[in-house]
């Protein structure tokens, strides 16, 4: 699992660009809710963005990523399977379970292909067997493992995407335009700073983040007639 600090930049890019299918672009992460409560506009679009990264993502898959990430560099697959079973009960709705796991399996599935190693054949064989439920962030945290992406950067990194895709979904739902859209990006690194060196500080006790409107959204959109986004 060796790799220069540009083969681990590079296989961060890869796994991180939108071009990468791993079903993220079917996702407003909970947006698309909020927006049908009448609960954001363009104004709030990115203070909900930061105060997800914090309490939400940070917490749950943030803290999943770094921990699986060093669990499966250490070769610790009861660790990493323990990780992914505690973040997926941790999911207090069918819609939220359904897309971590979804677009957890699609990463695997295309990690296996770009990435290959023993890794990635390691945790598949989890999953098949239903010892580990294949949630995105410990699906992205052994696929970064794979690529010699240490979790620091790995955490950095999948932090970054999950902004980039709940932006995108704020382009579709006009709640920005390409211009804000790139400065609320640049404008929330000191906060993907702050929530990554938290996450890589937590231990698996401490795996969970606390966001009852969020879930209370995302339950109201489920129960949606007409909705754009899986969740």
């Amino acid at each position: 699992m060796t790799a220069t600090a540009l083969d681990a930049l590079l296989v961060s890019l890869q796994l991180t660009d939108s071009a990468f299918p791993s079903g993220l672009y079917t996702l407003s992460h909970g947006l698309e809710g909020y927006l049908q409560a009448k609960r954001v506009d363009q104004r709030s679009m990115p203070e909900l963005l930061v105060d997800l990264l914090r309490h939400a993502v940070g917490p749950a898959d943030a803290t999943a990523l770094a921990l699986a990430n060093r669990a499966a560099l250490d070769g610790d697959w009861a660790a990493v399977a323990e990780v992914d079973q505690r973040l997926f009960a941790g999911k207090l709705n069918r819609e939220l379970r359904l897309a971590a796991v979804r677009t957890g399996r699609q990463l695997l599935d295309t990690a296996q292909l770009a990435l290959g190693g023993e890794a990635l054949e390691r945790y598949a064989e989890l999953v098949t067997a239903k010892r580990s439920p294949g949630c995105q962030a410990v699906a992205a945290g052994v696929a970064y493992a794979a690529g010699g992406v240490a979790a620091e950067q790995a955490v950095a990194s999948d932090l970054f995407a999950f902004s980039v895709s709940f932006v995108s979904a704020a382009l579709r739902l006009r709640l920005t335009d390409h211009r804000r859209a790139q400065s609320t990006l640049r404008g929330i690194a000191p906060v993907i700073k702050e929530v990554t060196g938290d996450a890589l500080r937590r231990e698996l006790a401490d795996l969970g983040g606390c966001v009852p409107i969020a879930d209370a959204m995302s339950a109201r959109h489920e129960r949606a007639e007409a909705r754009m986004f899986a969740s």
